[in-house]
């Protein structure tokens, strides 16, 4: 099936530059699910019963969130091919039924007792694991925001970070640093003592194996300049390799070894990084933060925030009934 770009923008919208990874997902979904249905099948002879029949057959192979992106992004591609004038007719308009996305996954639910029962478990096995956790659990920041962090962020006169870039893993260009996609992303938080201390101390081992100080060992580490784009996080080195402070992690292999400490803590199914996030956002909800001010801290669209992650507890729902039952104050009871 041939056809234009899929990431060609939409009328009447603003055309946003989509990531290196999005376009790898996009063309993955349209190889694996697409192409063996109707990959042979020339565009403008497409019918929407064919679609249909790619529809019938993701639905139960795929998580309906699955189908349902490959049926915005097969969307974006006719869509597309009859703006350009390939297409007269978009057949996808006539299909009888699109694949519902379902309800979104919110990760499981973390209380203020289950956050601290992660973190204190992950201190205790000590490693620098530990500081990236913590720094999800007590920043909302994304797993690759973390792992983009370079020591120069940390403000420690000010107690702040700054979250200026993410690490990107693609096939085309393998492991980098890249910009935000969203000016929102961008961002300098407030972080607390005890953050700004496990830092510092993260920084301060840097320090030390680029001067070959050893622990015992007591300097002024500050004297101790860094190379630019040090990282707080660099790849622990393997097999013989050098150490390096440039050197960056892949995030999916963090994501792993952080799931399998969480599980054996008691979390199994934890997504360490997401749900860590979700979990700072909605307990600064529940104790009264201001949307938009949580908001700018994680990197959020306020409205995306109320609807991912408003639903995670009861907690701000019970909170709404209490302060309604003081109000009225018995004046309902006869």
């Amino acid at each position: 099936m041939t056809g234009s770009s899929p990431f060609a923008g939409a009328p009447g919208r603003r055309r946003k530059k989509a990531g290196q990874r999005a376009l790898e997902r996009y063309e993955q979904l349209l190889r694996c699910h697409v192409a063996p249905k109707l990959g042979n099948r020339v565009l403008q002879h497409l019918r929407a019963d064919e679609i249909d029949g790619l529809y019938a057959e993701l639905d139960g192979r795929l998580s309906p969130r699955t189908a349902h992106h490959v049926h915005t992004v097969l969307g974006a591609c006719l869509g597309t091919a009859q703006r350009k004038g390939l297409l007269a007719v978009n057949p996808l308009t006539r299909v009888e039924k699109i694949p519902s996305p379902g309800e979104s996954d919110h990760g499981m639910t973390l209380d203020e007792d289950q956050l601290r029962a992660v973190v204190q478990g992950f201190k205790s096995s000590g490693g620098t694991n530990f500081a990236v956790l913590a720094v999800a659990a007590f920043t909302g920041a994304r797993r690759n925001e973390i792992l983009g962090l370079q020591c120069d962020d940390l403000d420690v006169a000010n107690k702040s970070l700054r979250i200026e870039r993410a690490v990107e893993d693609t096939k085309k260009f393998g492991l980098r640093l890249k910009e935000p996609k969203n000016v929102r992303h961008k961002r300098t938080i407030v972080i607390d003592d005890d953050l700004v201390a496990l830092l510092s101390a993260e920084i301060d081992k840097l320090r030390r194996i680029v001067a070959g100080v050893p622990d015992s060992f007591s300097v002024d580490l500050s004297l101790v300049k860094l190379p630019p784009g040090a990282l707080i996080f660099p790849r622990p080195p393997e097999g013989g390799q050098a150490f390096s402070v440039t050197a960056l992690r892949r995030p999916r292999n963090v994501t792993k070894e952080l799931a399998r400490k969480a599980a054996k803590l008691g979390f199994a199914g934890l997504r360490p990084c997401h749900d860590l996030r979700g979990a700072h956002e909605t307990i600064l909800l529940d104790r009264g933060v201001p949307v938009h001010v949580v908001a700018a801290r994680c990197g959020h669209d306020p409205a995306v925030l109320l609807r991912s992650y408003a639903k995670r507890t009861r907690k701000a729902d019970t909170n709404a009934a209490a302060v309604i039952s003081a109000l009225s104050n018995g004046m309902l009871r006869r």
